[in-house]
């Protein structure tokens, strides 16, 4: 004879079912650790690995550009030993935002705390010059399994509204004092550091001014 499930049976299959889906969905898969460039260095104290920075004109700086692959927040390395043309992710960490984004951020917060008054380019300020920036490379770049550096590679034009006044190619190298992510972080945010202190030394020897 078949046998009939009672209504009251099929309730508790119903509600065993939806505990074991929820057991399944709500169990969390493990984050990634995610890194930034730190706290920006205080631009008014000079030592000998961070000079302070020269106080330039108001200025436009626009969002750094960036090619697709450097437009996520993945964090990248090379291993130059195998084939330096594969950028490889690290699977459990990334940036909190695109590099270029974070780049953007410590450039204009350094000029700002070196006392420049640092504009959007969307504000559309007349008679100040504007600061166009693309990134080349952002990525940690191992010689060996052991040995790597973190790599920023910047280009930069300087305009007058439609006039270019300048261009530059900025590239720094700083080594990580570790052969993983949290290495190429600290080495990457010292590079980029170097960058910029590279940049404004460069605006603060051209002509700004109309």
């Amino acid at each position: 004879m078949k046998k009939i499930i009672q209504p009251a049976g099929l309730l508790l299959i119903a509600f065993y079912m939806a505990t074991l889906g929820g057991c399944a969905i709500g169990k969390r898969v493990p984050s990634a650790t995610e890194y930034d460039l730190g706290p920006s260095p205080v631009a008014t104290l000079a030592s000998p690995a961070q000079p302070a920075l020269a106080v330039l004109p108001a200025i436009s700086v626009a969002e750094v550009l960036a090619p697709i692959w450097l437009d996520t927040p993945m964090m990248y390395y090379r291993l130059a030993y195998v084939n330096d043309q594969q950028p490889r992710q690290y699977g459990g960490s990334r940036w909190t935002m695109p590099p270029a984004q974070l780049f953007a951020q410590r450039l204009k917060s350094r000029l700002a705390q070196s006392g420049s008054a640092v504009l959007s380019a969307s504000d559309g300020a007349a008679n100040v010059p504007l600061l166009r920036l693309e990134a080349d490379d952002f990525t940690q770049t191992f010689s060996s399994p052991g040995q790597s550096v973190g790599r920023v590679a910047i280009r930069a034009s300087l305009f007058n509204v439609r006039t270019l006044i300048a261009y530059k190619t900025f590239v720094v190298e700083r080594p990580a004092t570790t052969a993983d992510a949290n290495g190429g972080a600290l080495a990457l945010a010292n590079a980029s550091d170097a960058v910029i202190a590279d940049i404004t030394a460069w605006l603060s020897q051209v002509p700004l001014k109309k």
